[in-house]
């Protein structure tokens, strides 16, 4: 990161004036020491960090209250909580109580320091500098499944200043939770978002989590997601990325318990000059524990999408069962697809398989499909849609993927129809 970035950050700090905090200097400081990531960097090499130079990293200020129209539908059963530009918004929430607290005002959370975080997870640290608000999820075991929506709402432009959605998640042993947690646009408006959230899991707990990122076609956005799995711990994380003009994701998940679970599933669909990135880096750090990581991604006009995943085996992590799929569909002329796995063992005993592809659609399939009367949009848009499939098949709760599966009929419907023109 160039000096005069580090020396702009640094001011935007003290201009500020967010609450004081150890933790909070002890991340502004761990952030100019390092900087942020540069292209240079080999996990980022596909990310689109050039509009770092043009926004501003001050908070967003805090507007009149936010529309309800403004939201996704809610789903049955699910107690909603709404965040705008990272703050929490009470009129559009469910009162706070029972695994629900929000983070202004409230003690800075345990954890790893903030500079004990890797070099891949420092746009954290800019979230941790400046966030003002967030949410803290907090289950026990005593207090049965608990069902919850997190929404973010981006309002502000970019050149006003950023968006810091925040969350921490900690699940106590034999907790249970089910999370949806939204990312979405109040207008056409381009946003810069930073969101960064932090995940605990004790002895058996499980987790299913839902992340739907559909931000405005102009918004910018850096999402760093951190977890780890203790003993017997079940995770079961579903994405899907339509929106923003440029988005990268990290997320660093360690299973360090034996016996613990992974299973993820990502799906990112881009188009026009769209940038969609994602690292993840899994490491099995003890035994027996299982990871299944699915990626399904469509890039069509010159967008660009990529998936660096790396899985790493850590000594002693014997019993260790990992399956890596990674496809990718080019669905322009110009539309780019980046994927790369990566496995790094260290031990033996262990089962590990990865595989990576990107093409073309079937022209035979299509071919077939035409024969029998579809139209041409229809049958691009089947295809896509069975090319998508396995990343959204597994999603238990009705409505929400009657709501996913909308959302991404009308997204792929659009896009089949621009190219024919």
């Amino acid at each position: 990161m160039s000096t005069t970035l580090t020396s702009r950050i640094a001011a935007d700090y003290a201009s500020s004036a967010p609450a004081a905090g150890r933790r909070r200097a002890a991340a502004l400081a761990a952030l100019t020491a390092s900087g942020l990531p540069t292209s240079r960097d080999e996990n980022w090499k596909y990310a689109n960090l050039r509009s770092l130079e043009r926004l501003r990293f001050v908070p967003a200020a805090a507007g009149a209250p936010a529309d309800a129209a403004l939201l996704p539908a809610a789903v049955p059963g699910f107690t909603r909580y709404v965040f705008v530009d990272g703050r929490f918004a009470r009129e559009l929430s469910a009162a706070p109580g029972g695994p629900f607290a929000t983070l202004a005002g409230a003690p800075e959370a345990a954890g790893p320091a903030p500079g004990d975080r890797g070099a891949d997870e420092r746009f954290a640290l800019l979230n941790e500098a400046f966030a003002t608000d967030g949410a803290r999820l907090s289950v026990a075991a005593s207090a049965g499944a608990a069902r919850l929506e997190v929404v973010f709402l981006a309002r502000s432009e970019a050149q006003a200043g950023t968006s810091y959605p925040r969350l921490e998640i900690a699940l106590e042993a034999g907790a249970r939770l089910e999370l949806i947690e939204r990312h979405v646009s109040a207008g056409i408006q381009g946003s810069f978002v930073n969101s960064a959230l932090e995940i605990t899991l004790a002895a058996q707990a499980a987790l299913t989590h839902y992340r739907l990122q559909g931000l405005s076609a102009h918004s910018i956005l850096f999402d760093t997601l951190s977890a780890t799995l203790g003993r017997a711990a079940n995770y079961r994380l579903h994405a899907i990325s339509t929106g923003a003009q440029s988005a990268h994701s990290t997320q660093v998940l360690r299973l360090a318990g034996e016996g613990a679970q992974l299973r993820m599933a990502v799906a990112a669909l881009g188009d026009a000059q769209q940038v969609q990135s994602t690292f993840a880096l899994i490491e099995h750090a003890a035994a027996r524990a299982r990871t299944e990581q699915l990626f399904r991604g469509i890039a069509a006009g010159r967008a660009r999408i990529a998936f660096n995943g790396k899985i790493v085996v850590d000594r002693g992590a014997t019993g260790t069962d990992s399956q890596q799929s990674l496809r990718g569909l080019l669905a322009g002329p110009d539309a780019e697809i980046d994927l790369r796995p990566q496995l790094e063992i260290y031990t033996d005993d262990v089962r590990c398989s990865h595989g990576a592809s990107a093409g073309k659609l079937d022209d035979n399939m299509l071919f077939y499909l035409l024969a029998r009367g579809l139209e041409r949009t229809e049958a691009l848009r089947l295809l896509k849609w069975a090319f998508l499939a396995d990343a959204f098949a597994r999603i238990e709760v009705p409505e929400l993927r009657r709501q996913i599966e909308e959302n991404l009929a009308t997204v792929l419907k659009d896009r089949a129809l621009k190219e024919l023109l």
